[in-house]
């Protein structure tokens, strides 16, 4: 979003803001409004609830990597048609999650296709069934098993498999040429992870993924993760995914540790902090802390 423009809408928001009542007004100031951040002159982040989106304006369409939720998914397409008239050309998945896919419907006739991986196509099917919610979805329509790229606009995407993390389907998508890379969910900043077992997660493979990842992309690359704890950014830098593997690393060393001193699945749980990883703080530390528990007692 434009400064200038951003300011506009600003001010036009708060007076707006003046005349409603208060019962108003207060549901309002707990509801907070969307965020655009802009990283380049049409590359940006759109944060709102659910997994954060990226999105690139460019001369084939503006190109969307997740969709969050169907409301705050028609926030990010009304703001990006007041920036560009030409039509919605690829809408991208990084994983199946509600978070990132209940949003997609939003695109039903607006963008000719949706992207994701195989896996991933698969896991949003099996809920969708299990939860009696097909009619809800938009499911990818173009599917790939390892790696697919495509030059679109003046950018090429690339999307990369490089193994089961946080589920058995997560995209590292690539933007090339702006040397940008949205992680989906495969990176949580300073905030304890979902590990979802029942989607082919694996905490030792997920290890083996960052490593790859940051292997394989530059020193200098930005990346974009979904989520982030209280007070940390989701827009990170090389280290800051190191530190994340170091967290997951650290999850599975404790958790061993504890097994072969004997001690229960209960007894694991009651850590409040995992040692080695100080900042990785809150709510959630029973999610990482079981994935890794069923991963090393089960054959």
């Amino acid at each position: 979003m434009q400064r200038r423009q951003f300011v506009k809408n600003s001010a036009l928001t708060f007076l707006s803001l003046a005349v409603l009542n208060k019962y108003t007004l207060a549901s309002f100031l707990n509801n907070p409004a969307y965020n655009i951040k802009m990283l380049t002159d049409t590359i940006g982040v759109f944060t709102e609830k659910g997994g954060t989106i990226l999105f690139m304006l460019n001369t084939d369409g503006p190109v969307i990597v997740d969709a969050q939720f169907p409301d705050s998914a028609n926030h990010l397409i009304e703001e990006l048609n007041k920036r560009s008239s030409l039509p919605f050309r690829l809408l991208i998945n990084t994983h199946h999650h509600m978070d990132h896919t209940a949003g997609n419907i939003s695109f039903k006739g607006l963008v000719p296709h949706v992207l994701a991986h195989e896996n991933s196509k698969t896991n949003q099917q099996n809920v969708a069934i299990k939860n009696k919610s097909e009619d809800k979805q938009l499911y990818p329509d173009q599917t790939y098993s390892d790696v697919w790229s495509e030059k679109i606009g003046k950018e090429t995407f690339a999307l990369h498999y490089f193994g089961a993390g946080h589920t058995d389907g997560d995209s590292v998508v690539q933007l090339m040429n702006s040397n940008i890379i949205h992680m989906g969910d495969l990176v949580f900043n300073r905030r304890h992870p979902y590990v979802d077992k029942t989607a082919g997660a694996n905490i030792s493979s997920w290890i083996n993924v960052l490593d790859k990842t940051t292997k394989t992309f530059s020193n200098k690359t930005t990346y974009v993760c979904g989520h982030a704890g209280d007070g940390y950014d989701i827009v990170l830098k090389k280290d800051d995914v190191l530190a994340f593997k170091d967290y997951l690393t650290n999850v599975m060393k404790y958790t061993e540790a504890q097994i072969k001193a004997g001690k229960t699945k209960d007894e694991i749980l009651k850590v409040t902090e995992i040692p080695g990883s100080p900042d990785w703080k809150g709510d959630g530390i029973e999610r990482p802390l079981t994935a890794a528990y069923i991963e090393l007692t089960t054959k």
